[in-house]
């Protein structure tokens, strides 16, 4: 009997991951290709080189079919999900007017200027990427952030052209929008022939990534949220209705057609804090990992797994990359005695994430009266055991730990298996795609020790530090 596979793709901001899945959502391949530096040639501006978004889809798909022993004629679907609250201008012929503008240029805070009579389309990333794949020209209402003029009752664009106005385009600019799970096309015969796939499959929409993320994490009720530990942490929880005027989180389209995710404040340059800490210990790190026979990653949790609890009074604050509004802001570590080495200092960064996703979904959940029962864990840090032992700690509920390399993957190839009518619901296709690697238990003396700390230290500490930190920004800045 014939084998059925999905590829489900992951186009990121540092990279692009393919993976291909059975329809249990078991991995059976995994490649990926690593975006270029972004370039800042001028103040605010932040550009994706040449055509890099497409360059590093295209060979992490080659990438993973080169490790794919089955029968490639058997890859069914396609599910695309790509970079969010990115800009691309495309000229008549739907090639790149203009480098692709990131989410971090300082033009995506305002709606689209139209200066550049060689600019035919507005589009995002999944438009432009799914018009490479596909030949047409539609895209994903899912992923839709800021500034476009769509109706989020018809997940469609607005009929009222003074909405289209205001936003800086016409109609003849917008691609054609799909809903997430509904096909964006099929890829183009050439494309098809050249990686060995059928002829005709399905490239299918989701929506936005951390939207996909969440779809992958197996989120999907109202009391279970999702923290996604990478470069920027951020946490997320599915709602079936928008929230207007939101204060503490960021209301977006979901993965599911007419559902929402809701986003809270995040934490910039979460995990790279760890990677700082480890290249300042340098050599001695390699060294000391390579005796054991074991990473470095492993070497450090095993040593922070030796530090108490609370770090013997070490209280680290993230800010290593202060927000705009508070430029002042500095990363701190306070409570240095003799007793600390830098293991402790190692724990107490990772106990500063915590605290700090902890605070922020706080704030989320008493802006909406809700209570969580579960966290689910997914990203690079979510493969530290002390971490994730941290948060459930924190949390006081049970962690998990998803299975595969990539939750957007996965969640890309939910949406395909939904198009596909492999599974009636996206609630079916995730209680069968959807795999548990771990769930970690919280310890109650840790629970109240750890809450404890929070309420009395960790929430206090700024009040005191930005005073002085307000005196030290001048003379250093």
């Amino acid at each position: 009997m014939a084998n059925r596979y999905i590829m489900g793709i992951d186009n990121g901001s540092q990279s692009t991951k393919v993976v291909i899945f059975d329809l249990e959502g078991n991995e059976v391949a995994y490649g990926s290709q690593a975006l270029r530096e972004t370039l800042t040639p001028e103040p605010g501006v932040v550009i994706h080189p040449d055509d890099d978004l497409w360059d590093s889809v295209y060979y992490g798909v080659k990438n993973c079919l080169a490790n794919f022993d089955g029968n490639l004629k058997e890859i069914e679907a396609i599910g695309l999900c790509t970079i969010r609250c990115c800009r691309v201008l495309l000229n008549e012929d739907g090639d790149l007017a203009h480098p692709a503008i990131s989410w971090m240029d300082a033009r995506l805070s305002k709606p689209y200027e139209h200066k550049d009579d060689r600019v035919q389309y507005v589009t995002t990333t999944s438009g432009y990427l799914g018009l490479q794949l596909t030949g047409e020209y539609n895209d994903t209402a899912g992923n839709q952030e800021v500034f476009w003029p769509i109706d989020r009752e018809t997940l469609d664009w607005s009929t009222d052209d003074a909405v289209i106005e205001a936003n800086g385009l016409r109609r003849d600019m917008l691609f054609n929008l799909v809903k997430p799970g509904e096909k964006l096309g099929s890829i183009r015969n050439e494309l098809a022939k050249e990686f060995g796939l059928s002829e005709g499959i399905p490239v299918v929409a989701t929506s936005n990534d951390k939207a996909v993320e969440v779809l992958g994490s197996g989120i999907q009720n109202d009391s279970s949220i999702m923290i996604s530990l990478g470069t920027f942490i951020s946490s997320m929880l599915l709602r079936d209705n928008y929230y207007e005027d939101a204060k503490n989180f960021f209301p977006t389209f979901a993965s599911i057609p007419f559902k929402y995710v809701y986003e809270s404040n995040g934490i910039r340059r979460g995990l790279w804090t760890v990677s700082w800490f480890k290249k300042l210990i340098g050599e001695e790190l390699v060294t000391e990992a390579e005796k054991l026979g074991i990473s470095e990653e492993e070497f450090l949790n095993r040593k922070a797994e030796e530090v108490p609890v609370g770090s013997e009074g070490l209280i680290t604050i993230l800010d290593w990359l202060a927000s705009p509004d508070k430029p002042y802001r500095k990363g701190l570590m306070l409570g240095f005695d003799q007793r600390h080495s830098r293991y402790h200092i190692y724990r107490s960064i990772l106990e500063a994430i915590a605290f700090n996703i902890k605070n922020n979904i706080d704030k989320m959940l008493d802006e909406i009266d809700v209570e969580l029962n579960e966290v689910v864990v997914i990203g690079g840090g979510s493969k530290s055991d002390v971490i994730m032992q941290i948060i459930a700690d924190l949390f006081g509920l049970p962690v998990h730990r998803r299975m595969g390399s990539s939750s957007a993957c996965l969640g890309a190839a939910i949406s395909a298996t939904k198009h596909l009518r492999v599974y009636d619901t996206f609630p079916e296709a995730i209680e069968q795609m959807v795999k548990t690697e771990k769930t970690f238990t919280p310890v109650q003396s840790h629970y109240e020790f750890y809450n404890k700390l929070n309420e009395t230290v960790v929430k206090n500490v700024r009040k005191h530090t930005d005073e002085i930190l307000k005196l030290s920004y001048p003379i250093f800045n």
